[in-house]
């Protein structure tokens, strides 16, 4: 049984990927070369600047998201999920799930 704590938490925006999410990621396959990659799931972003995650992909295994990072460039490719979880700006904060994040087009995200 989950203890109370984690309940309240797991609504949290600075908790990036909860036990029971509603988000769904589709497994990433390095098989798949040439397949579009699907629409972004989720957004993270950091709250003391520009910088925006978003992922379309996730390996459980090691953790890792497949998406766009848009910061001083923006590219696709591989972030992790303890990266994320680790990085502190002033005053502690914490990178942040964007709780209303509607999934769209990644041509859209820009």
């Amino acid at each position: 049984m989950r203890s109370r704590t984690f309940r309240r938490e797991e609504g949290r925006a600075w908790n990036c990927c909860p036990r029971t999410s509603p988000i769904s990621y589709p497994r990433y396959t390095a098989k798949r070369r040439r397949a579009p990659r699907p629409s972004p799931s989720s957004s993270f972003f950091s709250p003391w600047s520009s910088w925006t995650w978003y992922a379309s992909e996730y390996d459980p295994e090691e953790r890792l998201f497949f998406g766009v990072v848009i910061g001083h460039e923006r590219e696709a490719g591989y972030f992790s999920l303890d990266e994320l979880r680790q990085v502190r700006g002033p005053g502690g904060l914490q990178i942040e799930r964007d709780l209303f994040w509607t999934p769209k087009p990644l041509k859209d995200c820009f």
